[in-house]
């Protein structure tokens, strides 16, 4: 056989495993866009994920703290989303409500007060988007740690919840939504969503210590447009968590709803 003989079956040979290769990848690509939706994804991607949740959140410290900084650190602050928050703030009238609540038949009311005079944590810590920003703030609130002490979720065994000394007895997840909007109230020009925000947390993550139901931010009391007058500030995880104008509080033992996972986003948004 000479050079061009040969050349030809290297040709030949290198058509057909190229073809070869384009038709199955063809084949997969055509297999996963006619497969069904799960949560706003394609089915196979919505199991990539739920996989990558189950490895990262057992990998979740709860007492290891993400970096923190000096006030010198701190950054421009930085409005984003308005989902959720329609209209003028009452804050007179707001109440936080909290269901799950161990020993409880009927959710908890509790006033902006109430939570006020609970032990506070400050701290300084980076805010990431998962748009790709990100910003330093300072941030000033409950530790959610300890407001589980006041007011306990239920247990998976029936026993009474020990926050500190058995924590995985505890309800495993956490569930957060905004105030719903009142009769008659005008949303404002930069709210494009007449639905509630909603996010669910697992555990591990709403017990980190520096894990906050936040009332300031920057030495104020938080304005309406970052979600005065409670939100939740969750370093370990992605804004898209870190819910503004809380409402409501639940605990329940099977997993949330979460507004932008409904959408095709990650459940987990781990940083």
């Amino acid at each position: 056989m000479n050079d061009q003989e040969r050349m030809k079956r290297i040709s030949r040979r290198s058509f057909f495993w190229a073809a070869a290769a384009l038709g199955g990848t063809y084949e997969v690509w055509r297999k996963l866009n006619d497969s069904a939706n799960a949560a706003g994804l394609i089915a196979p991607l919505r199991k990539g994920l739920e996989y990558s949740q189950g490895v990262w959140s057992k990998a979740i410290d709860p007492y290891r703290k993400v970096r923190t900084y000096t006030e010198a650190d701190v950054t421009t602050e930085r409005l984003n989303s308005f989902i959720g928050m329609p209209g003028n703030l009452d804050a007179g009238a707001w109440r936080l409500a909290v269901e799950g609540v161990y020993g409880r038949t009927k959710p908890v009311e509790l006033t902006l007060s109430e939570i006020l005079a609970m032990p506070s944590l400050t701290m300084t810590t980076e805010f990431f988007c998962i748009e790709g920003w990100s910003v330093i703030q300072t941030f000033k609130g409950v530790p959610f740690v300890e407001f589980m002490k006041r007011y306990p979720p239920g247990t998976l065994s029936g026993k009474a919840p020990d926050v500190d000394g058995n924590p995985d007895d505890l309800s495993p997840y956490v569930y957060m939504e905004t105030p719903p909007k009142k009769r008659g109230e005008v949303a404002s020009a930069q709210d494009y969503s007449d639905r509630p925000y909603y996010v669910g947390l697992d555990m591990r993550s709403a017990r980190h210590v520096q894990t906050m139901l936040c009332y300031e931010m920057n030495g104020k009391p938080l304005t309406p447009e970052h979600g005065a007058p409670l939100r939740l500030v969750i370093p370990v995880k992605y804004g898209v968590k870190n819910i503004k104008r809380i409402g409501l509080i639940r605990y329940q033992k099977t997993q949330p709803g979460d507004y932008w996972a409904e959408q095709g986003y990650d459940w987990f948004a781990g940083v």
